[in-house]
């Protein structure tokens, strides 16, 4: 993958994130709407791996990410399962789209 093909990605990621964060505002009200919470924590899995990729320079002041414990304990409840779920596709999705190993 070129580094031109790679920034082009990073960017596209980076808009993605901002719009699940914007859709999934107010989240704590909405419980029951199962697919914002996997929409969270898809946003948050990615930006978990994109800090560890070393692109904290380019998240700098993207969104106030929520913090790492944020639904530590929710884990059995609907919307914890659907967080997790979506944190773990989130990060893994965005290291392979990164990495150039993504096949949609």
């Amino acid at each position: 993958m070129t580094l031109h093909n790679r920034q082009a990605i990073l960017q596209r990621l980076l808009v993605l994130v901002q719009q699940l964060y914007a859709e999934t505002e107010g989240l704590a009200e909405s419980e029951a709407d199962l697919q914002l919470w996997y929409n969270r924590g898809y946003a948050n899995g990615m930006l978990k791996a994109l800090q560890a990729q070393g692109y904290e320079a380019q998240m700098a002041g993207l969104v106030a990410a929520d913090p790492e414990d944020y639904q530590v304990g929710q884990e059995f409840l609907p919307w914890g399962k659907a967080y997790w779920h979506g944190f773990g596709m989130g990060e893994n999705e965005c290291r392979e789209a990164l990495s150039g190993e993504y096949k949609p």
